[in-house]
């Protein structure tokens, strides 16, 4: 889950909620594909949702409880936006695993009497056994509420176990709080998983034939073999390679006859290539000009004309049919086309996969991935042999479950933002390390990873999305945690949140923390209580002119690392009276924003770097640009980092400022002939600021020779982004030597700039 809301305009909710939802529609009505049509109308029925329930004040937008009559801790259905629909995210209609559980039960298939059997002797002894085989998997946290209870109980915390059950009692008939079943415990929390077995099953059940390839194969094995048959009839009448030279006779008109009653069969049964059925293609000629003289029609100058042209092309180009070339190259063909199609192999894929649990991950992929066998050939048609092909083996090694550092060094992850997606698994078994009972160890990691999955909520007012803490089953085990923190476990967050933290900064350098990552690492930073805090990226859009107390105690960490220091002199900061500021807000009270605590100092301290401290306009280019600056005061958790939690990247600082010139570069490549390039610059402009921060971390020596090497980088790209980055490098040159940005950014008349990702006035780099 986000910390922050996604970025959409709260006061433009209305107009953007109706243009995703006339988005939907459309695609709902148009698209060619019916499961895109069917998701598409699902998706309008969501939109159509979130503004009902607007229109009926149901529904409270930018608010932490958005749904009128739920608390916080009910996950809700969101959609993109951070919009809440109204409904539940575990209610709706029965789980089929429900109505089985009913039945089984003995009571009726409704969820209040799933809830109330949970609480009798029966129902209880049926969550305790689930509690000791760890067969079951937490979905939604509320699945994990009941077994908490069960937990209670057992342990002798009856009075815990009631105020809990009392709490869940109103939501009964609405939510589900029954475990779904499993067929195993969970699997090792050390190794994660992209994608499920069952993830992967749905990719490879969706993909159709290819269409193409398809047509493609039926005339290498169809078309192609049929037409050397006409040409060879065609030839029996030449004479000096010229056709009808010699009267055809009974026999060849026989024979023509048949071969035309097996085009008809052949047309009918082989549908996917065309080309046979053209007027002006060689096949189509030849069939052409034999049912006319088979009907006994001469034909016209013109037809043998075509006629005899198309017989002396084919001739020419591939060899008259029996000569060695004609022969060598129909056998590379009818090789070619006894290839399996991808969609074959894609069945055989799904055989394979089926004999595996279906809601984890593969921990062995080679064995799926070899060569077609003998017995599967027989049972499937397949040839022995036949290699997997590329993009089916991406499809199952996307669920190789492993190490998170070996799915980053095969590729599968590929992002920060994928990677972010997966933390969760991790920091879910080291938070739970804290429960002293094996039990309540695993149920709460399934906990943390399902609510790992909760999406955030726009929100408005400085308002904080939902903890895991405030789960009221959480809560309830809370004094079981909170008795057995100690030193080790301390140990095993930090050990945790340093191999993330150094993960996530070497497979990504020029990408900036995304929001998920920055939650996982603050709650693990929180669990070892080391004092520094992680920021989120927020949001331009709905920014509300202030910032935490926390982004100025981020900014002085920062300082503390970078002061006189290439970082500081390039952006044109004074640590020095960041520190001090911190220190004043420290001896003074807080001011506090919408009930909040706010930094007024930090926030005032950013715009004035901006240069929107006497604007009063409110604009989402204006956000961003004081946005950007407190991102430039902090590093965006970079120096926390460093500084705090003490990674040690690999193979060192120097590398990792190279490969985020290069992402530079690579971005500014994108902005030629870009419609919409800003977001682009922006991304540039933030790998620019890492690159800085990694460059000021390295001896002068090797900055020197950094310097020295970026025109060699710069010219492994097109010609067009040394111009765009020439004014950058040109204030990084000045800046590496001692001088210093007007007040204005620039420098040398405009020839040096400061490169920022936000302008109000419109960006150089354009």
């Amino acid at each position: 889950m986000n910390d922050n809301a996604e970025q959409q305009p709260l006061v433009a909710a209305p107009s953007y909620l109706a243009a995703q939802l006339a988005k939907a529609f459309t695609t709902a009505l148009t698209h060619h594909d019916p499961a895109t049509r069917r998701r598409a109308e699902e998706r309008g029925q969501r939109w159509r949702a979130v503004l009902a329930g607007m229109a009926a004040g149901r529904l409270r937008v930018g608010s932490r409880t958005p749904v009128v009559g739920l608390p916080a801790w009910v996950t809700p259905e969101v959609i993109r936006g951070g919009f809440a629909t109204g409904t539940p995210g575990a209610g709706g209609p029965l789980q089929p695993y429900e109505t089985e559980a009913a039945r089984s039960f003995g009571v009726p298939a409704e969820r209040r009497a799933l809830f109330a059997h949970g609480l009798t002797e029966a129902g209880l002894a049926w969550l305790w056994a689930r509690l000791d085989d760890g067969h079951y998997t937490v979905g939604l946290p509320e699945e994990a509420a009941l077994l908490t209870v069960a937990w209670l109980v057992r342990h002798g915390a009856t009075g815990a176990a009631l105020d809990l059950a009392a709490e869940l009692e109103p939501f009964a008939d609405r939510l589900r709080f029954l475990p779904r079943p499993a067929d195993g415990p969970a699997p090792d929390p050390v190794a994660v998983h992209r994608n499920t077995v069952s993830d992967a099953v749905d990719t490879l059940v969706r993909r159709r034939p290819n269409a193409a390839v398809e047509a493609q194969r039926e005339a290498l094995s169809v078309w192609q073999p049929f037409g050397d048959e006409l040409l060879v009839h065609w030839l029996r009448t030449a004479r000096d390679g010229r056709v009808l030279e010699l009267a055809p006779d009974a026999d060849w008109l026989a024979r023509g006859a048949d071969l035309l009653a097996r085009y008809r069969l052949l047309a009918a049964e082989h549908t996917r290539c065309t080309k046979h059925r053209s007027p002006k293609h060689n096949l189509g000629i030849l069939r052409g000009a034999l049912e006319e003289t088979v009907a006994g029609r001469p034909l016209d100058a013109r037809r043998l004309g075509l006629l005899r042209h198309a017989v002396q092309s084919m001739v020419r180009r591939r060899g008259l049919p029996g000569s060695a070339p004609h022969t060598a190259l129909r056998r590379q063909q009818t090789r070619q086309a006894a290839l399996p199609s991808h969609h074959a192999l894609a069945q055989l894929m799904l055989r394979r996969l089926a004999e595996l649990p279906q809601d984890t991950g593969i921990t062995d992929v080679p064995p799926l991935l070899t060569p077609v066998t003998q017995r599967e050939g027989q049972e499937t048609g397949l040839p022995a042999g036949a290699q997997v092909p590329p993009v089916l083996r991406q499809v199952v090694e996307a669920a190789l479950s492993a190490p998170l550092g070996t799915l980053v060094e095969r590729g599968v992850v590929p992002s920060a933002e994928v990677m972010a997606e997966l933390v969760p698994q991790l920091v879910a078994a080291t938070t739970a390390r804290a429960y002293r009972d094996e039990a309540l160890r695993a149920l709460m990691a399934a906990n943390y990873r399902a609510f790992g999955n909760r999406r955030s909520l726009l929100l408005v007012n400085l308002e904080r999305q939902v903890r895991v803490e405030e789960l009221p089953w959480v809560r309830a085990v809370s004094g079981q945690r909170s008795a057995v923190i100690g030193k080790t476990d301390e140990e095993g967050a930090l050990t945790v949140l340093r191999q993330l933290g150094e993960l996530a900064v070497q497979a990504f350098p020029g990408t900036i923390l995304p929001n998920p990552l920055v939650r996982e690492l603050g709650v693990l930073a929180r669990q070892c209580d080391l004092g520094a805090p992680f920021v989120e990226e927020l949001a331009a859009d709905i920014f509300m002119g202030t910032f935490s107390p926390k982004f100025l105690t981020a900014a002085r960490i920062a300082g503390e690392l970078l002061g006189g220091t290439l970082y500081e002199r390039y952006y044109g900061i004074d640590y020095g009276a960041i520190r001090n500021l911190a220190i004043t807000e420290r001896g003074a009270a807080l001011s506090r924003s919408h009930g909040a605590r706010t930094s007024a100092g930090f926030a005032r301290l950013c715009a004035e770097r901006a240069g929107a401290a006497s604007s009063r306009s409110w604009s989402v280019a204006a956000n961003g640009t004081v946005i950007e600056q407190a991102q430039i005061l902090t590093t965006h958790n970079l120096a926390t980092l460093v500084n705090r939690v003490e990674i040690a990247p690999q193979p060192g600082f120097a590398d990792l400022a190279h490969r985020c010139f290069a992402a530079v570069c690579r971005l500014t490549a994108r902005v030629q002939n870009n419609r919409r390039p800003l977001p682009t610059i922006k991304d540039a402009a933030y790998a620019w600021r890492q690159m800085l921060f990694h460059l000021s971390l390295c001896p002068p020596a090797e900055q020197r020779r950094f310097l020295a090497g970026l025109a060699e980088e710069t010219a492994r790209h097109p010609a067009h982004v040394a111009t765009r980055l020439a004014p950058a490098l040109a204030g990084l040159a000045l800046t590496a030597e001692g001088g210093a940005f007007d007040d204005d950014g620039t420098a040398d008349g405009g020839r040096a700039r400061r490169f920022l990702g936000w302008s109000t006035t419109g960006h150089w780099m354009r």
